[in-house]
């Protein structure tokens, strides 16, 4: 599980270090900052794939996502004596990212390339420096896996074991030096970060492929767009939870259960209802049944990740239906970790009376998110390392 989340200089994340447990709320206004955290969580997953710097273009390149704030609020700033201006770096130009848990922690540095002539790529980002380390913090003594630069080396008993000179400042180490053999903790942390989910807002509308009919398989884990819904529900009746799938679907549709139909191989999902002579097809349901549906599907997977993270699950749902959510919410935090971020109070309040619900109240202050009430003491102890 990860206790500690760190983001330095990603758009409006100046420096944020957050306290995380089994169970985790994050809300806050518009415009605090709820969505960049979510992105910078889905960047950092990114690295694992191989796929961190051209994420970062997608966003616009590195310039694009930095903190657009001066690299340090003065005292004189914040109180109006001086007006919020740029000051003289001492810092080279990053982005950061990391986490650690009791275990072990992981931290990337990404910046900008030196020049190379003649080449097209001269703006692509550059991987700087990556550390794994054991325990919660980093020190020099914990390094488990470093690089700087092309230089890649790994702990060997008391000493280090070069594994590469020449890695490309596009490549993560977890990509490229995943060994069994010569780096088994890189590898264990590369297919931990691969089994973060992250589930954003699923479509349902009429052209949604969870409204469609599909082709089936056995289905432990939801897509992201929801498009195997039918054959995900039908895993879970066969080798999850049924017990709970009917539970969860009579919690929020009393007196209601789901059926799973196939027609030549291709699966789909109807619904009887109290009342009613018939049951109601994907394509009749409401945008907030589907979408309950879906979350269900993807709350009561079989095969839990490290860490599942919900961005804003309640769109869609009648406000009735965010308690039953929120108590299929707390039901999956008791096989892995969860993140949810949310601005629906009913959600919110139904999660914080969870007696371990960690709830992050998120809050703007000269443009940098903040964590409300956060003292510097209630912060986890962090480190970045150094280029």
């Amino acid at each position: 599980m990860l206790t500690t989340l760190a983001i330095a200089n990603y758009r409006s994340l100046r420096q944020l270090v957050l306290p995380l447990t089994r169970l985790n709320v994050v809300t806050g206004a518009n415009g605090s900052g709820k969505s960049n955290l979510y992105r910078a969580l889905r960047l950092l997953a990114e690295t694992a794939q191989g796929r961190v710097i051209p994420s970062l273009a997608r966003e616009g390149g590195l310039p694009s996502t930095l903190w657009a704030g001066p690299e340090t609020i003065s005292r004189a700033m914040r109180n109006g004596e001086l007006p919020v201006q740029g000051t003289v770096r001492k810092e080279a130009v990053h982005l950061r990212l990391g986490f650690a848990g009791d275990d072990f922690g992981y931290a990337i540095d990404i910046g900008m390339p030196e020049p190379v002539p003649n080449s097209l790529f001269g703006l692509d980002p550059e991987i700087k420096r990556e550390c794994l380390w054991a325990g919660p913090v980093l020190r020099p003594a914990a390094l488990l896996a470093d690089r700087q630069g092309p230089l890649v080396r790994v702990r060997d008993a008391r000493d280090w074991r070069v594994l590469t000179r020449n890695i490309a400042g596009f490549d993560s180490m977890m990509l490229q030096c995943a060994d069994p053999l010569l780096a088994p903790e890189v590898l264990r942390l590369r297919e931990l970060m691969r089994s973060w989910r992250f589930y954003d807002h699923f479509r349902t509308d009429n052209d949604a492929p969870a409204r469609q009919t599909q082709i089936g398989t056995r289905t432990p884990v939801l897509n992201h767009d929801g498009n195997d819904l039918a054959a995900a529900l039908q895993t879970i009746i066969e080798i999850g939870d049924s017990d709970a799938l009917d539970a969860a679907i009579d919690d929020a549709f009393p007196g209601s259960r789901i059926e799973i139909g196939t027609e030549r191989g291709r699966f789909g999902v109807s619904m009887r209802q109290h009342g009613l002579l018939r049951p109601l097809s994907t394509a009749e349901l409401s945008d907030g049944t589907l979408r309950y549906l879906l979350l269900v599907a993807a709350l009561l997977t079989p095969r839990p990740p490290a860490l599942l993270v919900l961005n804003e699950p309640e769109t869609s749902l009648h406000p009735d239906l965010l308690p039953a959510l929120a108590r299929l919410i707390q039901r999956a935090a008791t096989e892995t970790q969860v993140i949810v971020v949310s601005h629906a109070a009913r959600l919110i309040a139904a999660l914080e009376r969870h007696g371990e619900c960690n709830a992050l109240m998120l809050e703007k202050d000269f443009g940098e998110t903040q964590v409300a009430g956060l003292a510097d003491l209630d912060r986890p102890p962090w480190q970045w390392a150094t280029r």
